[in-house]
């Protein structure tokens, strides 16, 4: 039997880079070259990020000097002269939009009876006075309501202003009017 005989490696030259190279594996020379290329892309990569931080830094620094700029100076306001019939104008258009108009409608309604006919509610903001005008059939329905609107804790006064019979109605019914003052919480 004969043996084959493992061939031998015998290498005295000094080592180096150049021997190195000739006797690594082309894959692993392949390998390292992706690898230095990888650590070339990173390092660019880091580089612009860096870049990036540092301007953007720089611009948050600039917007938070200019808002510190802003609040520094007093806000200029127009001073605009009103004229007094106009001002009394809004005045009492505010009124009327602030009338506590839930609370007066419950307080007449629930103190209104089936044979009280409601013809108008007429509020004014400045006097906080309603004026209602109602039609009944008599004039002791007329009483009983002007009673029961006094009993309601809404309005601290009621008072009976005007009232007539209306004669071209051929029902004849009393149509009268009258004042609540109403009380504000």
């Amino acid at each position: 039997m004969i043996r084959k005989s493992r061939a031998m490696r015998i290498d005295f030259a000094p080592r180096s880079l150049r021997r190195t190279l000739f006797h690594t594996h082309p894959a692993l020379l392949a390998l390292g070259f992706l690898g230095v290329l990888l650590c070339a892309g990173a390092v660019t990569t880091a580089t612009r990020l860096a870049d990036d931080r540092r301007d953007r830094a720089q611009q948050l620094q600039h917007v938070q000097e200019r808002a510190a700029a802003m609040s520094a100076r007093p806000a200029q306001v127009a001073t605009v002269a009103i004229p007094e019939a106009q001002a009394a104008f809004v005045n009492g258009a505010i009124g009327q939009l602030n009338l506590p108009w839930r609370a007066l409608q419950d307080a007449v309604a629930s103190a209104t009876p089936s044979s009280i006919a409601l013809v108008a509610l007429e509020p004014d903001a400045r006097k906080q006075v309603l004026k209602i005008t109602a039609e009944a059939k008599s004039s002791d329905d007329m009483v009983d309501y002007v009673a029961q609107l006094k009993q309601q804790e809404a309005f601290s006064a009621v008072a009976l202003t005007r009232h007539d019979v209306q004669e071209a109605d051929p029902n004849r019914p009393l149509r009268f009017q009258l004042e609540a003052t109403w009380v504000t919480r």
